[in-house]
């Protein structure tokens, strides 16, 4: 796998490695990450909190747009939660860019269990260095 420098910033990740977190992959706007949940993840109903869904999104979020070269942070995302997932279960959150403008871009992420989809998350970026954040 070719080193990105989302490959980069993910290695300084500590909060989605934390969580076991993996990435697959991260080249030319997209990027792959998984994570299994575990139970400390899971809610008072006994599925997924929905903030992990989230997060596994917005790291593969963070390491699509991140994966062309300077610094890129969110400026807003929407989440979509379609089914629940629970302790166990492996999740898979695939990013693509869909359409950047000067320093802001548009990536969806597309969070699977087992091929099935259970959140779409838009993802909103905005480019603010060529460097890495203070």
């Amino acid at each position: 796998m070719a080193q990105t420098a989302a490959h980069d910033m993910f290695g300084r990740d500590k909060a989605s490695q934390a969580l076991g977190i993996e990435l697959v992959s991260a080249g030319d706007g997209t990027a792959v990450v998984r994570m299994k949940v575990t139970a400390a993840m899971v809610n008072g109903h006994g599925m997924t909190h929905g903030g992990f869904v989230f997060l596994l999104a917005d790291t593969a979020f963070a390491c699509a747009c991140n994966s062309l070269g300077p610094v890129t942070v969110s400026a807003g995302a929407d989440v979509a939660f379609l089914r629940p997932t629970a302790e166990g279960d492996v999740l898979e959150a695939r990013a693509q860019e869909r359409a950047t403008s000067g320093r802001s871009g548009i990536y969806d992420v597309t969070v699977t269990r087992d091929g099935d989809v259970v959140a779409e998350f838009r993802g909103r970026s905005r480019v603010i260095s060529p460097g890495r954040p203070q």
